[in-house]
């Protein structure tokens, strides 16, 4: 193969490579890759996987208000904060479309509960949350706004 040919082939591969994930996951819905990934990658009340068992101080609670006309999320998980032994490090919020909002992170030796306040303002559509353990991974709860 001469250089022509090579480079040619080489910079082909690389734009298809960079085009088909796209093209690919465009197809699938937050919802389709929210149920593969239950249960692997992070953990419901329906798909707890091996922390089975853990639901209950790890999956996040959600209580959402109003006022001034704004969205206010008030996300809690019932967790012991022990130091840096067993704890969780953060509450992330993200759309319905996957995309981050905001987290608030825990100090392990300041915070004595996992609870976090957020202001959404106008937002409407479902809201995905995330509760970080240290040692039983990632949990997920949604609620529509």
């Amino acid at each position: 193969m001469n250089r022509r040919n090579f480079i040619r082939l080489s910079a082909l591969s690389s734009a298809a490579s960079l085009a088909l994930p796209s093209t690919v996951f465009a197809k699938q819905s937050a919802a389709s890759l929210e149920s593969k990934m239950a249960g692997n990658l992070y953990f419901t009340k329906e798909n707890a996987g091996r922390w089975h068992k853990k639901v209950g101080g790890h999956l996040p609670s959600i209580q959402v208000s109003e006022w001034n006309k704004k969205t206010r999320v008030k996300i809690s998980t019932a967790h012991e904060m022990n130091a840096y032994s067993h704890y969780i490090t953060k509450h992330i919020l993200l759309d319905q479309d996957l995309n981050f909002i905001d987290e608030k992170l825990f100090d392990p030796k300041k915070d004595t509960v996992a609870v976090s306040q957020f202001e959404l303002g106008n937002y409407k559509g479902l809201l995905y949350v995330l509760s970080v353990c240290n040692k039983h991974d990632t949990w997920l709860n949604s609620v529509e706004i």
